[in-house]
Parts: structure tokens; sequence; C-alpha cells
């Protein structure tokens, strides 16, 4: 699709949130990558995308530390009419062409596509969880999140994360 076009979506589309990171290879070349594959995504089109932030691997218990290097993060959101599970599946196929690895929880990744919020509508499946489970909880998220959607981030929640280490790179 030609810079400056938009791909349309339906009237039903609502505006998701999801997270981009890497820390394997070229994370930074895979996070621009990934945000791009996002934009061409069926029924979707991106509205908005964070700077690029630099950060410490997080363990699923965030009092714990995890090992590999430095993460690449953003937070992009994505206006699209596919059904949420629909969306996972594409998020999983992305991660997928990355080479991404499920070899145990936690791992360095050459991708990691989380689907944070799906419009307004919770999702609790085996498969998905909206919101998701850990956002809260992880400075990677918040702050990416706050720069572009300030209205869904409280200060108490920033705060809450204000220990972890997180660097922005650069507006993208």
């Amino acid at each position: 699709m030609p810079a400056g076009e938009t791909r349309s979506t339906s009237a039903q589309a609502v505006t998701a949130y999801v997270a981009v990171g890497a820390n394997l290879g070229d994370a930074q070349a895979a996070v621009r990558q990934a945000m791009a594959a996002l934009g061409q995504l069926p029924q979707s089109r991106v509205m908005q995308r964070s700077s690029l932030y630099r950060t410490a691997p997080v363990a699923r218990d965030s009092a714990l530390a995890a090992d590999g290097p430095d993460y690449i993060n953003a937070v992009l959101a994505l206006e699209t009419a596919l059904p949420a599970l629909e969306l996972l599946d594409q998020l999983q196929a992305l991660e997928q062409s990355a080479g991404r690895e499920r070899s145990y929880p936690d791992a360095p990744r050459t991708l990691d596509l989380d689907l944070l919020l799906y419009g307004d509508t919770p999702v609790d499946s085996s498969r998905l969880t909206v919101p998701h489970p850990r956002m809260w909880q992880r400075a990677f998220v918040l702050v990416p999140l706050a720069e572009i959607a300030p209205g869904l981030v409280s200060a108490d929640q920033l705060r809450a994360v204000a220990a972890q280490a997180i660097t922005r790179l650069q507006a993208d």
C-alpha cells in the first residue's frame, strides 16, 4: 500500500492496544518490522504508535529477575474489525514468522506481541485474557501506553511501576 494511504476498516471496528517487544537479534528492527506488519493485518490499521523504549527483562512474577539481554518495547493502537481471537491468531502468526520460540516462560524472544486491550470488551478464554493480566505491573507496557493513550493510564499506575528502569530511545 503506498505511503499516506490507509486501509479501511468496518463500522464495527474497535481500538486494540498491542505491546510489541524483542530482545534477540536486532530487536529495534524486529519491533519496527512488527509495527509495520500490524498495519497490514486484514481489516486493521495502525492509529498510533509509541516511541521505542529499552527495558531489562521482567519475569512473570515481577519480584523475580529474568534472563537475557534488554528488550526494545513499544505499544501501538490498532483499529481493527477482527474478532479478538482472530487478532490473537494474527499476532501469533507474526511471532512465528519472526522465529519466536516458546521454550520456557520468560525466555528471550525474537518478537513478543501481547494484546493488552480490545476496545472496552473483556475477554476471558483458555487462549486469551484481556485486559492483559500483568499489564498494570509493567513499566514497559504502561509508559508507552500512557504516551499514546494517556487517558488509559493513571498517575497512580505509573507511580506503581516507577522503580522499573525504562529508557525512551526515540519517538518513532
